[in-house]
């Protein structure tokens, strides 16, 4: 069980440091971004995030918008599954999740 847990925490913290990191080359590189090999690779491992996040949230927010609720969704089950994580190490001790 700890595997899986440990599992999901990781692929959720992947996923936001890509976010962030496409954030911040949002801003630095301006508008020469689209041609900037590194945000293309943080756009290509977002994309089943933005996607989802587009997915779930309403028509009026704006596309431009839909990366900051991937982020903000990942980050609120990225502290779920951290809050189970230490729920089940208490419950069968913390010596077992080691």
């Amino acid at each position: 069980m700890l595997f899986w847990i440990n599992a999901a925490q990781l692929v959720l913290y992947i996923g936001l440091l890509a976010l962030l990191g496409q954030g911040v080359l949002y801003i630095i590189a301006g508008a020469r971004r689209e041609s900037n090999f590194v945000y293309q690779l943080f756009q290509v491992l977002n994309k089943p995030w933005v996607g989802a996040a587009r997915w779930i949230a309403p028509r009026q927010v704006a596309e431009q918008h839909v990366p900051v609720v991937a982020f903000c969704v990942m980050a609120v089950l990225y502290l779920a599954v951290t809050l189970g994580k230490i729920e089940y190490c208490i419950g069968v001790g913390l010596e077992a999740c080691r």
